[in-house]
Order: C-alpha cells, then sequence, then structure tokens
C-alpha cells in the first residue's frame, strides 16, 4: 500500500514539534503570568513619602506598579478615610505596605477592598479593635520617644477649636528615629519632617485588617521608637510571616534590600 507523501510530512512535523514541546501538559503550554499588583508605600508620621525611594526604585526596576500618596497624619479615621479612597482608584490586585503610624492607617483603610491580596508592616504598628498608637507604643519599655523628645506646635483647624502637632526635636531625632543612618542625612530628615496632630496617639483603632488579609511583618530589631519586643507581639499576634533586621525605626532605608525581600515575598 502506497503511503501519500503529504501524510509523511505531516506526521514528522508532529513527531518534531512534539519533541520540542517535550511531554508538558498543554495547560502549561499556554500559561502566562497575570499583572504584578500595585505596592502601595504608606509612610508614618515625622516623615514622607520619600523614605520610600530606594524601595520604590527596587520595585519599578523589577516591574511593580507602585504608588507612594502622602499621608495626611490629622488622624486614624480620617487618614484611612483617605488612604481608602485612593485604593478605590486602583485596578487590579495590591499589596499594602506600611511603617511606622502607618501601620494604623493599612490596618483601618484595608479591610473592606477586596483587592488588597497582602500586608506589609515595616516597623509598623498593627493594632487590634480598640488599641492606640500610645497604648502599643508603651506596651514594652524601650521606646525614646517620650514627651521630652517631642516639640508640640499649635496650628489653626476647620471648626475653630484649633489643635497641635508634634515633631521629634533635632537634638534627638538621630537616635529616636534613624540612629544607623549619617548624621548629615539625619539632620535634613529632622529639618523637613512631616508633623502628627497628638490627638492621634489616642484615637482607638477599628477592625484590623489583618484578620482577613495575609500579613507579612519585618521587625526592625535596633529601633528606639517602637520598641522590637512590641513588633514581636504584633507580629505574632496578626499571624504574620515575619522576617528581622538589624536596623533602626527606619528599616526601608538603612536596609531597602531586606524591605523589598519581604515585599515581594507577599506580591508574590
Amino acid at each position: 500500500m502506497r503511503t501519500n507523501r503529504r501524510t509523511l510530512i505531516a506526521g514528522s512535523a508532529a513527531v518534531a514539534t512534539g519533541a520540542l514541546l517535550g511531554s508538558r501538559p498543554a495547560a502549561a503550554q499556554t500559561h502566562r503570568p497575570g499583572p504584578k499588583p500595585t505596592i502601595v508605600l504608606v509612610h508614618g508620621a515625622f516623615a514622607d513619602a520619600s523614605g520610600w525611594a530606594d524601595v520604590a526604585r527596587g520595585l519599578q526596576r523589577d516591574g511593580y506598579p507602585v504608588l507612594a500618596p502622602a499621608n495626611p497624619l490629622r488622624g486614624v479615621s480620617a487618614d484611612a478615610a483617605y488612604l481608602a479612597s485612593i485604593l478605590a482608584t486602583i485596578d487590579g490586585p495590591t499589596v499594602l505596605v506600611a511603617h511606622s503610624y502607618g501601620g494604623m492607617v493599612v490596618t483601618n483603610a484595608a479591610g473592606r477592598n477586596q483587592d488588597v491580596k497582602a500586608l506589609v508592616y515595616v516597623a509598623a504598628f498593627a493594632p487590634d479593635e480598640g488599641e492606640t498608637l500610645q497604648g502599643l507604643q508603651l506596651k514594652y519599655p524601650g521606646s525614646k520617644l517620650g514627651q521630652d523628645a517631642l516639640d508640640l506646635r499649635p496650628y489653626p483647624t476647620a471648626d475653630g477649636a484649633g489643635s497641635y502637632d508634634g515633631y521629634v526635636k533635632s537634638a534627638v531625632f538621630r537616635d529616636v528615629f534613624a540612629g544607623d543612618l549619617p548624621k548629615a542625612t539625619t539632620d535634613v530628615m529632622a529639618a523637613t519632617q512631616r508633623p502628627g496632630d497628638v490627638h492621634t496617639l489616642l484615637e482607638p483603632s477599628g477592625p484590623p485588617a489583618w484578620r482577613s488579609i495575609p500579613t507579612w511583618y519585618l521587625v526592625a530589631r535596633n529601633d528606639n521608637l517602637i520598641p522590637p519586643a512590641a513588633q514581636r507581639f504584633m507580629a505574632h499576634r496578626a499571624g504574620a510571616r515575619t522576617t528581622e533586621v538589624n536596623a533602626s525605626h527606619v528599616a526601608m532605608i538603612s536596609q531597602p534590600h531586606t524591605t523589598l525581600g519581604v515585599i515581594k515575598s507577599a506580591a508574590r
């Protein structure tokens, strides 16, 4: 019986194609990774979004969309509402990364947003419902941010009552906030710090987003603002995947590569 030449050629092509592809299943051949999540970096008090510069640069280099909004620092509920409004404008999955007081804001802003897939706390407050920033800061010994470390400056409010902003005194800023950075750097940070309203210290937190969203935590072992013991307590309670690093309170500045590693783990 004669074999059709076209049939032989087609059969040979099929064998060759199969050899190139190996024995992988068809689904694996057509798989395409989904879009990378948007990473939202939230700063805390006495700082601004520029503290995330090295981390943002590293994330962008790896193809992540990044947004580092200005935290108003006017109060837990007001700041959380502001952040929630920003999150509502982002399409697709989101990873929230918070430093210091930014953790209070993220904890209260993320709970009702189904696109938030992970939370990352970098030497940050991770409160439970009813807890306050001051209560968590003083829960364990070791914080050097006492009343004597703050300058309080009055400012007017829309209701006419007025309030006070707290600044870390320049003389102690480096010791309290960023002891592992050069003094020339911390002098500028102290001069350009963004203050927080003092009422924020005692405003109770709402239901925590970390109860329903996978959580990561980077503990700064040499932190003089939030004691490391407090950070470990909050991380354990939140069921967070925890990493520790030898860093001051500003671990994202002094240890950006470690911070990036934690964020990327959460993003995956």
